[in-house]
């Protein structure tokens, strides 16, 4: 898959429908008679949108996990709370359910926002807050995230 690219601003109805804007559309054409799944972001008080390919990808690493262990099971039970199944009408629209709706405190106005290879998906609000409060720190993350990368390959600015 390749990696989606974007930040879109757009409306919830009040029935919790999205309309993906054309751009998005068209970078997940490829994968919508596979679905997607959505579900609550383990950091942050927003949704994340999973391609079916690379959900079942994600699953086959966490089906690796000991399940005899406790920390393991309490990880996958919370990792996959509120999980759905979601596919998009003829015209591109997304239906969030309720409970992801509150949980991630989206009201009409969102964001849909590329994180490589899944959409978040944000109250607007929220993604402003969480862009400017990590504004003053991101110098540091990008440094300590990346700054140690340097095998040779170092084609990253």
């Amino acid at each position: 898959m390749n990696n989606l690219i974007g930040t879109f601003e757009c409306k919830a109805d009040a029935k919790g429908r999205v309309m993906l804007p054309s751009a998005l559309q068209k970078q997940l054409a490829p994968m919508f008679d596979k679905g997607f799944i959505l579900k609550r972001a383990v950091f942050q008080p927003c949704l994340e949108l999973y391609p079916m390919q690379e959900w079942e990808a994600l699953m086959q690493k966490i089906n690796t996990l000991n399940r005899f262990s406790r920390k393991n099971n309490d990880f996958v039970r919370r990792f996959t709370a509120g999980v759905k199944v979601i596919e998009l009408d003829t015209t591109g629209r997304l239906l969030i359910p309720k409970d992801l709706i509150g949980f991630a405190g989206i009201s009409k106005e969102i964001v849909l926002s590329s994180a490589i290879n899944i959409v978040e998906i944000w109250d607007k609000n929220n993604y402003e807050k969480a862009i400017d409060d990590a504004a003053n720190d991101f110098a540091d993350l990008a440094e300590e995230v990346m700054g140690d990368k340097n095998n040779g390959d170092d084609n990253v600015s």
